[in-house]
């Protein structure tokens, strides 16, 4: 199914993501947050909910869940409390869940995007502190058809944001590149990993769909399930078209919570949808309320570190690189780490920027690692530009010395001498090599000399075929042409 493009339809789309902070112990007890773990190991009788226990509010918890919106433009609240959240289901060991209501750390906040050519500002509703769930392991393919379900408490507890967003996003591309400039913010705010497959970043979506110039929004539906970037903008596309089949054929679109089937492309039915009263919200009585002084605000403020716009702004401008290589190189906070380290010990910064966009990118993406999961360091790619830039090796030679040094860590000059591969510079024997091509090529001296300068390729090609491609391929055209100026009749 495709959404419709026409003038008839305007989708209406808001997030409600959650992220999990990157602090060593749980929100409201001193458990380890590691992900991973021999199930229910790392729990205790407070993050399982059992008789006289008592949470204490984690104060790291608190700092990163206020940074977090901070670097999203929120106003902070100096007076704030905690709530709990009502609801029966197996993976909420208390049967409620620690949250705030009415009275959240940060509100009225927003996050500006790019897509498809128009810049746009996305609302922050609210973003507020709480704790994790633990994890349903479900038995079958999904939860829609699993005979049975384990349950593993090593998560529950863990500290979370919630981010609400205004429902502002217009379009399921909108969503995709709203959540990966989120990503950047929280990861380079230093908050969180932000890791999608590992579930410290989960995104739902509420989207419905009305007439264009209508001005009351349409029933919503909440589409869970969806584990990347991409299956977050294939499920929207899905749900919206399957709503306007809906309302086209004279259906009615019901609100509930729906589950995205990522391998049949399509979202199910799972339950009604809650309302805010069916979590029967009231104060959590074990916690005091959180009062923030304006200083105590300011100084998390300054702590922020460089946040992807304006690191994208000063590559931009102090390394003179295109906005294209900015916003690829801002990527994730640790590729811009690895291009400034790089660039700031090279003369170069384009040069840099080409490899780590190129040669880098395409091994990452082909072994589907992260940058810190490779033992290559920014020094050893200056060690290989700087044997290309000194004629030591071809452009074509380094990117097999690269693909070497990304699986190894090996410094480029070992693996170039250990190989054999220096390219030979000597003009000398160069020279002779390509008097001896001429000489076996007369068809093609004769055809430059006839202004048929491809023919120049031709004893190029017989000198690298001679010299077993280590010739310098630069100084192999000007001795060529050289000579062949020298030689005309």
């Amino acid at each position: 199914m495709e959404v419709e493009n026409g003038p008839g339809w305007e989708i209406v789309i808001g997030l409600e993501i959650h992220v999990e902070l990157l602090t060593r112990s749980k929100v409201f007890c001193s458990c380890a947050t590691g992900f991973g773990g021999e199930p229910n190991t790392r729990v205790c009788p407070v993050c399982l909910g059992l008789p006289g226990s008592l949470p204490v509010l984690n104060a790291k918890a608190l700092e990163y869940a206020v940074k977090t919106g901070l670097a999203l433009n929120c106003e902070i609240a100096s007076f704030s409390k905690f709530d709990r959240k009502n609801y029966f289901y197996p993976d909420l060991p208390k049967a409620y869940q620690i949250s705030q209501y009415d009275l959240p750390l940060c509100r009225h906040g927003y996050l500006e995007i790019e897509a498809g050519g128009v810049r746009r500002r996305i609302g922050i509703t609210r973003v507020h502190l709480e704790e994790e769930t633990g994890k349903s392991l479900h038995a079958g393919t999904s939860i829609v058809d699993s005979p049975f379900t384990l349950l593993d408490y090593n998560r529950a507890g863990i500290p979370l944001v919630e981010i609400v967003t205004e429902p502002d996003i217009r379009s399921p591309e909108e969503a995709r590149v709203f959540l990966e400039e989120l990503k950047r913010v929280v990861e380079f705010a230093g908050v969180s990993d932000v890791k999608m497959e590992e579930g410290s970043l989960r995104c739902d979506a509420n989207i419905s769909v009305r007439p264009r110039g209508a001005s009351r929004l349409g029933t919503k539906t909440e589409v869970k399930n969806m584990n990347s970037f991409r299956a977050v903008q294939r499920a929207l596309e899905y749900e919206a078209a399957r709503q306007i089949a809906t309302l086209r054929a004279g259906g009615r679109v019901v609100q509930e919570t729906r589950h995205w089937d990522d391998a049949a492309g399509v979202t199910r039915g799972m339950r009604s949808k809650e309302q805010a009263q069916d979590y029967r919200y009231f104060p959590e009585p074990d916690l005091v309320p959180i009062v923030l002084s304006p200083e105590q605000i300011e100084q998390w403020r300054r702590e922020l570190p460089e946040l992807p716009a304006a690191r994208r702004e000063r590559l931009a401008r102090e390394y003179g690189l295109p906005a294209y290589d900015a916003a690829i190189l801002t990527a994730s906070k640790k590729l811009a780490d690895f291009f400034e380290e790089a660039a700031r010990a090279f003369p170069d910064p384009k040069m840099v920027s080409n490899w780590v966009m190129g040669e880098l990118l395409r091994l990452l993406k082909a072994e589907n690692k992260e940058l810190d999961q490779v033992p290559l360091q920014p020094s050893d790619l200056v060690g290989l530009l700087s044997l290309v830039r000194d004629g030591v090796i071809s452009g074509a030679t380094a990117k097999e010395v690269f693909e070497e040094m990304f699986h190894t860590g090996d410094p480029a000059a070992s693996i170039v001498d250990r190989r054999g591969l220096r390219q030979i510079s000597d003009e000398g024997a160069l020279r002779e090599i390509v008097r001896r091509a001429m000489a076996a090529n007369p068809d093609a001296v004769q055809s430059y000399r006839q202004g048929k300068e491809k023919a120049l390729g031709a004893l190029v090609g017989a000198v690298m075929k001679e010299t077993r491609g280590k010739a310098n391929p630069q100084l192999v055209n000007r001795l060529l042409l050289e000579a062949l100026r020298e030689a005309k009749p």
